[in-house]
């Protein structure tokens, strides 16, 4: 059998900041349509890494390839078309607050084609109904809508363009148990009907357990990348406190 088509391949990533090493020799491949989680620490470099892979940030050293293209080879227009077959869905949504939820979605729209009115209003209402929000939400602003409705909003707007690479940053950070269980369903369902590849930064076990194919622990400055089960069974004091503790053994359902 062929080996899985990689849409993002990290390889000896080294990224600093003055005389900070935030990852050092860091290696990471991405398989095209799962769901790759990362953790870590504090200060480990998690959304440093994704504004890398997105061309946000230029590393010190080492290659970041997307969609099998070496974005330091690159010039900024080439890496802005890349970076628009890809969506990021920042915390709480990072909605405008002076646009409509509709309009919110139309930005990105509006940035890379030019469409007539009535056809950006059908396309930013096809959008809400994706994400589960009534048609009314879109007439509405960010202030008027409650957390978890911004969380879709936002979700909405960063699959705008039909991206075939989805960034997450803490998607049910802030979201009451039920509200982040149902997150994760539709995280996973959009994956699963959009064919979309999906990385996603969380802290939340229970949605590393409901929604992940793999993780990326950003550990020791590099990443340790497994499923679930291989990173309980992995001896590295981080990671057995992370995952093997007992928010993590209460989450896989080990004890209350």
């Amino acid at each position: 059998m062929a080996a899985p088509e990689h849409v993002i391949e990290v390889e000896d990533l080294v990224t600093t900041f003055g005389a900070t090493t935030v990852h050092d020799g860091l290696s990471l491949r991405v398989r095209r349509g799962e769901i790759l989680a990362v953790v870590g620490g504090s200060g480990t470099g998690k959304s440093v890494l994704i504004r890398a892979i997105t061309g946000l940030l230029r590393p010190k050293s080492g290659s970041i390839r997307l969609f099998g293209e070496d974005l330091g080879a690159l010039d900024d227009a080439a890496r802005q078309s890349l970076r628009a077959r890809t969506g990021m869905l920042f915390q709480d949504g990072a909605l405008f607050g002076s646009l409509t939820v509709a309009q919110n979605i139309e930005v990105p729209l509006k940035t890379w084609h030019r469409l007539r009115p009535g056809l950006l209003d059908e396309l930013a209402g096809l959008k809400l109904a994706l994400v589960g929000l009534p048609p009314a939400a879109g007439s509405k602003y960010p202030a008027e809508l409650s957390g978890g409705m911004r969380k879709r909003a936002g979700l909405a707007r960063a699959l705008a363009l039909d991206p075939e690479i989805l960034f997450l940053d803490e998607p049910t950070a802030g979201l009451d148990p039920i509200a982040a269980a149902a997150f994760d369903e539709l995280i996973r369902s959009l994956q699963a009907a959009l064919g979309l590849t999906v990385v996603m930064i969380t802290h939340d076990l229970d949605t590393l357990q409901r929604t992940a194919d793999r993780i990326a622990v950003l550990v020791d400055k590099d990443t340790t990348i497994g499923t679930l089960g291989e990173l309980r069974a992995n001896p590295h004091p981080w990671i057995q406190a992370y995952f093997a503790g007992p928010r993590g053994r209460a989450a896989a359902g080990g004890e209350s």
